[in-house]
């Protein structure tokens, strides 16, 4: 057993602190209800509070509750959808029933679960308590996009009562102007639910750059806010083009302007331009907090430094800014320039070199290290993996000679759900649980942690891996039956016997989290001894207003040698050793034995 001493404590003496940032102590308390009060008079207040407050904390836990729903209704609709394909024929419904399943599952997941996910959860609950602050910079903005978020959702959702969308999650016109089916509800809703994403990552942007604590530069920011900060600044510059462009399809709906429809005069292809400027972007809207979130976990449960910090933080920003070049290699099949389509390629080929340097760093920053493989790591090991092959197959249909083959068929279906499931929520559960004892104060049942992380992991690969081998043997998507090749049946089964193993993983992660809120032990302050603000200088769960004093930074947020040893400096191999955690009553914020 060793005994770890932090030596660079994070809240040194008040006269160490620049004129101008001494502690402020901040006495507010949680609002309580009335001594006497019962029955629905409580509920009604906490659901007041709830419903009004601009503590970011919990509009978090909304938002995470939120994107929860969404998420176990568009996989439901997923398991319809491979149910569906079990059997060759007709198995659970016709062809235009399949076809509007398919298109809330895409549209449920993509705009109501996998844009928002991270940033808007896990974002809004972490980024002022990692930054020192005591909430974002615009509270009241917070909420209101949250509210907008849910009633993006609501419009989306009352599509479903009328008989739901057929189009796609992609709207392609001129279908999409023709079709009697709800579309302009759920355009309504991307519209409104696009204001949302646009508040948060501006309230994103001016709180990092306008409320971190004394002492945190920019080359001490954690890497999940880095990625944060590159996430808003898409979300500011991409997420208008997807308003404007439900909005033209509005107008050439309602008053006939030729714009996108060919029998007015319009260009369909034109919409494509649109729709993907705006979507691919929002595909690093999904991916790059994931990076972020498992930046935080390599480091945390390797015990040392991120390698390469600089390359990994600055990459994201080019991540970022390179996303808005490549929309068109969407396109490849859609008539466009040679030329067009070449530049495209090269561009496709050059992202893949940020995402390559994050990839080669998280490897590194293992090596060597005192990994310990708690169920967030085990998430984070499975991202490496799965994220990796969607990468690489991702440079695969880069290549014009190869997509115009595998455009529309399974394979773009698989490195999809590689890169989308096996990235964003792969994260999202190693992130959840990473910061779930600090959001709820409880600590979850590490034994099932462990078993929905093996279910999911081989869940997802059996779903998926095989649905490469379908669309290389020729299966289109988006088709309800497949009777010219009834050769692929077994495949489809096995793909829809993975999509129950992963859906019941799922359901484990579900209940170890609710079984947590009544059963589990209560956290220690800093169960992962982590060196981050949100785990070393606040309480856990946090006080109402985060901080009882505005915190000094005095090292970066990876120092685990530095922090734990008592050298102040890392040195060639050193390492921090695996915190011993112990659960019972809550713990003070500081490192505790450990073993080694």
């Amino acid at each position: 057993m060793a005994t770890l001493t932090q030596s660079a404590p994070i809240t040194p003496a008040t006269s160490a602190y620049p004129p101008g940032h001494e502690p402020v102590h901040n006495y507010l308390k949680q609002p309580m209800a009335p001594e006497g009060t019962k029955g629905f008079a409580k509920f009604w207040f906490h659901f007041k509070d709830w419903m009004t407050t601009v503590d970011h904390k919990k509009i978090g836990m909304m938002y995470l509750i939120s994107v929860s729903v969404f998420f176990a209704l568009g996989g439901i609709l997923a398991l319809f959808v491979r149910l569906e394909l079990f059997t060759v024929g007709e198995t659970i419904m016709g062809a235009d029933a399949y076809n509007r399943v398919f298109t809330m599952h895409g549209v449920v997941m993509v705009f109501l679960f996998i844009i928002p996910s991270i940033p808007a959860a896990l974002g809004n609950f972490n980024l002022p308590l990692m930054i020192g602050a005591k909430d974002v910079a615009f509270p009241r903005l917070n909420l209101m996009s949250l509210y907008l978020y849910w009633i993006g959702g609501l419009f989306m959702l009352y599509s479903i009562t009328t008989g739901g969308v057929d189009t796609g999650w992609t709207f392609y016109t001129p279908y999409s102007k023709e079709t009697t089916t709800a579309v302009l509800a759920v355009g309504l809703g991307v519209f409104i639910a696009g204001f949302s994403s646009i508040l948060t990552g501006l309230n994103f942007i001016v709180t990092i750059h306008k409320m971190r604590a004394p002492g945190m530069t920019w080359n001490r920011l954690p890497l999940f806010l880095w990625s944060i900060y590159a996430t808003a600044i898409v979300q500011i510059l991409a997420t208008p083009v997807i308003g404007i462009t439900m909005a033209l399809l509005a107008l050439e709906i309602f008053l006939g302007v030729g714009i996108f429809d060919p029998a007015l005069g319009g260009d369909p292809v034109l919409f494509q331009h649109f729709f993907w400027f705006y979507s691919h972007p929002a595909v690093y809207i999904m991916i790059l907090p994931a990076f972020g979130v498992i930046s935080e976990l390599m480091g945390t449960f390797s015990r040392q430094k991120v390698f390469g910090y600089k390359l990994v933080a600055l990459s994201s920003v080019a991540i970022a800014l390179l996303g808005f070049l490549v929309w068109g290699h969407h396109m490849f099949t859609s008539g466009q320039s040679p030329l067009s389509s070449v530049v495209f390629s090269m561009i496709t080929f050059l992202i893949g070199i940020p995402s390559g340097i994050k990839i080669f760093n998280w490897v590194a920053t293992m090596y060597k290290g005192s990994v310990w493989l708690q169920t967030p790591m085990l998430y984070a090991l499975i991202f490496l993996f799965v994220f990796t092959i969607g990468g690489v197959t991702g440079i695969m249909v880069g290549a014009l000679a190869v997509d115009i083959h595998l455009h529309d068929t399974y394979f773009i279906v698989a490195h999809f759900h590689y890169v989308m499931m096996g990235g964003t929520v792969m994260a999202m559960l190693g992130g959840l649980h990473y910061w779930w004892p600090k959001m709820t104060g409880r600590l979850y049942s590490e034994r099932l942690g462990k078993l929905s992380a093996l279910l999911v992991f081989l869940g997802f690969n059996l779903t998926f891996f095989i649905q490469f081998i379908m669309g290389s043997q020729g299966m289109p998507r988006r088709y309800y039956d497949y009777p010219d090749m009834p050769w692929l049946e077994p495949l489809h089964q096995v793909s829809t016997v993975g999509s129950w193993v992963l859906g019941l993983g799922l359901l484990i992660v579900l209940y170890n989290g609710i079984w947590s809120l009544f059963r589990g032990k209560l956290a220690p302050g800093n169960p992962w001894g982590a060196v981050t603000l949100e785990w070393s200088a606040c309480s856990t769960p946090p006080d109402p207003h985060n901080f009882h004093a505005t915190p000094l930074v005095t090292h970066g947020p990876y120092d685990y040698y530095a922090v734990y040893s008592g050298d102040g400096a890392m040195t060639a191999g050193g390492t921090a050793p695996v915190p011993d955690v112990t659960v019972g009553a809550p713990q003070p914020n500081k490192p505790t034995e450990d073993s080694n």
